[in-house]
């Protein structure tokens, strides 16, 4: 028979062990997010991701879910023979999964986006990358949000101004070097999860598709989806290797669109 001394030792011990192995809990063992997922499944298509090579950023705790800044980068020369294609955004936990598909050529420069999305509540945010050579990259982040966005209209939308487009490039370039390119437009990205003063839901009307040209060629085109914020707005890279046109298109799916173009001037 165990002394009361022993079994109190015996109680100190498991209680260690416990602690020992918690990190093994089911939810710490638990596949990556982007494992759970269909939708990304679907994109991956069996493949594995390489390790690394991707960046997503968000912030640790979001006040206001409709309107949270996200910026994926990924580890690219942006040659013709190693490119990024394809960056997928995904959200965990809202009533769709898609965010976002941008779409990237050579003439890019640089694999890096930045935007604002809505998230519905707290949920791991996931980034998945492909590259022309079928290499695919993938990373998750988790993001804590206080105010659900998914029901939410921007406030500082300006009804007025409906489909106003802005683009502002670097007054030059160096040939064949990225810069940074900020295009926004005014409009409300209704979800379609709305409900108007009689109840009824407010019929989706969004953004979905947004496409960069420079001379004629395509250098970016974003495929949106409700996930992403009212008044939304893209930064993103072009590398002109010659003076000309950027034009920049927004299509909604109501049929409406609009273009803006800006000139690209080099030494």
């Amino acid at each position: 028979m165990m002394s009361r001394r022993m079994v109190k030792s015996a109680m100190w011990l498991v209680g260690g062990v416990l602690l020992l192995i918690s990190p093994l809990s089911p939810a710490w063992a638990a596949a990556p997010p982007w494992e759970r997922v269909e939708a990304v499944r679907a994109v991956l298509g069996g493949e594995t991701p390489v390790p690394g090579g991707i960046r997503l950023d968000l912030p640790l705790v979001s006040q206001d879910g409709s309107a949270v800044p996200l910026t994926v980068e990924v580890e690219s020369p942006m040659t013709v023979d190693d490119h990024v294609e394809a960056i997928h955004l995904f959200s965990t936990g809202n009533p769709t999964p898609e965010i976002a598909v941008i779409r990237l050529t050579p003439e890019a420069g640089r694999a890096r986006v930045t935007m604002r999305v809505r998230l519905n509540e707290s949920q791991s945010v996931v980034a998945v990358a492909r590259t022309n050579t079928g290499r695919f990259h993938a990373v998750a982040r988790d993001v804590r949000v206080t105010v659900s966005g998914c029901l939410a209209r921007g406030n500082d939308f300006d009804d007025a101004s409906f489909m106003l487009a802005r683009v502002r490039a670097p007054d030059r370039f160096s040939p064949g070097q990225p810069g940074e390119v900020l295009t926004l437009i005014n409009h409300p990205m209704e979800t379609g999860l709305r409900q108007n003063g009689d109840g009824n839901l407010i019929p989706q009307r969004i953004i979905h598709r947004v496409v960069a040209e420079v001379n004629g060629s395509a250098v970016m085109e974003a495929e949106l989806h409700r996930s992403v914020a009212a008044n939304p707005y893209l930064r993103f890279f072009v590398a002109p290797t010659a003076g000309g046109t950027l034009a920049v298109r927004w299509d909604e799916d109501g049929g409406e669109s609009t273009v803006q173009e800006v000139p690209l001037r080099l030494p």
